[in-house]
């Protein structure tokens, strides 16, 4: 079920709920890629530029531009202009927070997913 306050307030700008389920699944969507879970997880460290970026997580820069593009239209990075590069920092309000609790989560339900996967292996 829907949240009643998110649902109210989609609804009063127009949309229904099927479009709210599609927002749901294009953020949950955005969680589900390797390359933008690393770019989320070193800007929990410090803010960076594109080639910090791809030198740090040796990726290439289109990558990076093209994931850290979904993770700024979705909330989860910022973006500042300074002299002649653009930096990008972690969405420390909102999504800081959740990744704290993911990680909390994850040590307590989902770690023994790791050893289930070593052992099938």
């Amino acid at each position: 079920m829907i949240n009643k306050t998110i649902q109210a307030s989609c609804h009063s700008k127009g949309y229904d709920d099927k479009e709210l389920y599609g927002a749901y699944k294009i953020f949950f969507g955005t969680l589900v890629s390797e390359p933008r879970l690393k770019i989320i997880n070193f800007l929990r460290k410090r803010k960076a530029n594109v080639s910090q970026i791809t030198k740090e997580l040796n990726m290439g820069q289109t990558s990076v531009s093209h994931n850290l593009k979904r993770l700024k239209v979705c909330g989860f990075v910022n973006s500042e202009k300074e002299n002649k590069f653009r930096y990008y920092s972690l969405n420390t309000e909102t999504i800081g927070p959740l990744m704290e609790r993911i990680d909390k989560h994850m040590t307590k339900h989902c770690i023994h997913i790791l050893k289930n996967t070593r052992e099938a292996n």
